[in-house]
């Protein structure tokens, strides 16, 4: 025995298919007690599988998935306990898409159909500012001229150009312009982001701009509680940013009340490609930086009396005035949908401390989920849903596996760990978002490691703590002292911001994946986290085959806009656009998916042709494609009409006759914008409506 070694060898055996349902139940009988927190990733999976649809279900489809659910719950007092949890996973996912579907349902509204040109009336409900920093309206009760109550979209969305100095807006005013209206636009591409989803659950029928005035007909409701808020916002935003001039004031005003005007976009520009916008969205991070730092600063207050201590439930207390906290900052900063979201996350947590649970575990991240899902199902496919559960489910498993492994955390000075803690958080969160993030806005900060590192701990250990000192002076007079303390932190963000994103390789462009890529890597991260047992470890299986999978996803080879306003075609991995400025969102749409750096005049460098000219030929890749601009180029269109060519013209023919295919925005009207690839020897063409399907955001 003594000089005898001994080898284990780990073996694996695979029942035989009459063993599986055995062997099922029993790997999830293994799971009791863990069973709840795969109730939000069934629900999630129901809701994706709506959303994925390619056509809206039939009123008999909807009863018969409502018939499986109430059949199901009905047969769970009569089946086995060990088979109920199979049963569940049914019923579960069943009611993630009747809650999907419920809500898209509740939320239907008339959405214009056509251009529009005229009167536009309505009350403001928001006030934010759009991608190029013009100011933007949101206005409700819409009156459009020349068309019915029943065809006039609940809201309309309007961006505000040219000089506006007639009127200071605020939520309640009743105004008037003449402006342009649309439907929310289709994808840019198949596959593409789908604006009219996110427009729908947001009744928002129509978007446009204005170039004219925009005048005041009646005064808002003094009385109305929206407008006290707006007021003090901006009262707040004011002061502030007095206090606090330039960016450094604009930050602050951001993350208090929510209003970014006071910030240059080039510091948003720096931020953006720093990995630290983040730090501007009043969403998880600020909610539980505030909330907590008050649960903290209530319990020592109420430490200092023993006598009140020993006999009041101080704990509880403390999260009381927390939640209270968390729900004015909430009502303060504008009530957006991100910011709901964090207050329940929050409101959870502290929901549980009150009733003598433990506060932060995956259960209440689950709770949270689940309440999420069930109340706003459409949250799912946004990235701010995805990234926010991505980390706190990333954190809360990690800071549990590292409470079990205390041998290596004691060897360690108690000082020592709160920077560890700060590092290992920056570090797990931005892993854990990194993903969504570049599928999403289709790059990477290569350095947000770093400037998350430099930046965020100040602001938990300064801005936040500073901001409630300045809450609590300001019936004084004293809120400056607060916000001093405040400007000093605030600019080191900023330069860290400047720093990073001046690095060489700041940012990493990166390609569009596959729709199933993101999903898979988050049910393989959840398997991972949430199963019990070395089946666990399947999850690591599923995350590389999606991450594989996203580096094999081909881009379409030749684009065509929805409005045929610009042409690009992929060659020798790069693609040439048709035009140096038409259509500029689509065309930079198309090279952020292709993860290509180039500006859209860069591209259409590539192509060899003058801006000014009519017609661009491109060719290669087996396509061989001319654009027609104009009045002008259409008259080009006989001479350039070979057999085999595809030929897009901005202005319909009057006739279509010859050897070549035409594309036309009549054509495109219906389909949306096209993707044409050469798969061998097959041509494929895909549209917009192809891939969106027949559903209540994109029926005509």
């Amino acid at each position: 025995m003594g000089g005898e070694t001994r080898v284990r060898v780990l073996t694996f055996s695979f029942p035989r298919p009459a063993q599986l349902p055995a062997a099922l139940i029993n790997a999830i009988a293994e799971q009791r007690g863990h069973l709840f927190l795969f109730v939000p990733v069934l629900l999630a999976i129901g809701i994706g599988i709506y959303f994925a649809l390619p056509r809206e279900p039939t009123p008999p489809e909807w009863a018969g998935t409502a018939a499986v659910v109430a059949g199901f719950v009905l047969l769970l007092r009569r089946i086995p306990e060990e088979i109920a949890p199979l049963v569940l996973i049914v019923a579960l996912i069943a009611v993630g898409m009747l809650a999907a579907g419920l809500r898209a349902a509740l939320v239907s509204a008339p959405v214009l159909q056509y251009r529009y040109f005229g009167a536009i009336e309505g009350r403001i409900v928001q006030i934010d500012r759009s991608a190029t920093d013009a100011l933007r309206l949101t206005l409700d009760q819409v009156v459009l001229e020349r068309l019915s109550h029943s065809r006039t979209p609940v809201k309309v969305r309007i961006s505000l150009h040219g000089d506006q100095g007639f009127f200071t807006p605020e939520p309640g005013l009743r105004v008037a312009t003449t402006g342009h209206l649309g439907p929310p636009p289709a994808p840019s591409e198949p596959g593409g982001f789908d604006f009219r989803r996110l427009a729908w659950f947001e009744r928002l029928g129509a978007v446009g701009y204005t170039r004219v005035p925009v005048l005041a007909l009646a005064p808002a409701d003094q009385s109305a509680a929206g407008l006290r808020i707006h007021r003090l916002r901006m009262k707040i935003s004011d002061a502030v940013q007095a206090h606090l001039p330039g960016d450094t004031g604009g930050f602050a005003a951001a993350i208090l009340t929510g209003d970014r005007s006071g910030i240059a976009q080039a510091r948003m520009e720096d931020l953006r490609r720093s990995n630290l916008a983040h730090l501007l969205a009043i969403s998880g991070l600020h909610m539980g930086l505030l909330t907590g730092f008050v649960f903290g600063l209530l319990r020592l207050v109420m430490a200092m009396v023993p006598a009140f201590a020993l006999r009041a439930p101080t704990r509880k207390l403390a999260a009381l005035g927390a939640l209270a906290a968390g729900g004015f900052y909430l009502i303060l900063s504008g009530g957006n949908v991100a910011t709901q979201r964090a207050y329940i996350m929050v409101g959870v947590m502290l929901v549980a401390v009150l009733l003598d649970r433990r506060a932060i575990s995956l259960r209440s991240v689950a709770m949270a989920a689940t309440l999420i899902l069930l109340l706003r199902p459409e949250a799912l496919v946004q990235a701010g849903f995805q990234m926010s559960f991505a980390a706190t489910v990333a954190l809360v498993a990690v800071f549990r596996w590292l409470a079990g492994e205390r041998g290596w955390r004691g060897r360690i000075p108690r000082w020592v760990w709160p920077v560890i803690s700060v590092v290992i958080c920056s570090l797990v969160a931005g892993i854990a978002t990194a993903p969504i993030a570049a599928a999403s806005f289709n790059r990477i900060a290569e350095y947000g490691l770093i400037a998350n590192l430099l930046a965020v701990p100040l602001m938990g250990l300064v801005v936040m703590p500073a901001a409630v000192l300045a809450a609590l002076l300001a019936p004084f007079g004293l809120e400056w002292v607060g916000l001093r303390l405040m400007g000093p932190a605030i600019d080191w963000i900023l330069q860290v911001s400047a720093f990073v994103s001046g690095l060489d390789g700041a940012v990493l462009p990166i390609v569009q994946p596959a729709p199933g890529v993101i999903p898979a890597m988050a049910l393989g991260a959840l398997w991972l986290i949430l199963w019990q047992g070395r089946a666990r470890w399947a999850g690591v299986l599923v995350m590389t085959l999606a991450l594989l999978g996203w580096g094999e996803t081909p881009r379409p080879t030749l684009l065509i806009a929805r409005e045929a306003e610009v042409v690009g075609l992929m060659h020798n991995g790069t693609r040439r656009l048709s035009r140096a400025r038409a259509g500029s969102f689509t065309a930079e749409s198309w090279l952020r998916a292709d993860g290509d750096r180039a500006t859209q005049a860069e591209a259409f460098a590539r192509s060899g042709f003058d801006p000014r000219e009519t017609l661009v030929h491109l060719h290669g890749a087996g396509f061989d494609v001319v654009h027609l601009a104009g009045q002008q180029g259409l008259a080009q269109l006989e001479s350039v009409c070979l057999p085999g060519r595809i030929v897009v013209v901005t202005q319909d023919p009057d006739a279509r006759q010859g050897p070549c295919r035409i594309i036309s925005p009549s054509d495109l009207r219906q389909s949306g914008a096209l993707a044409l690839s050469y798969r061998g020897a097959v041509l494929t063409t895909i549209s917009v409506a192809q891939a969106s399907g027949h559903r209540r955001w994109t029926a005509p």
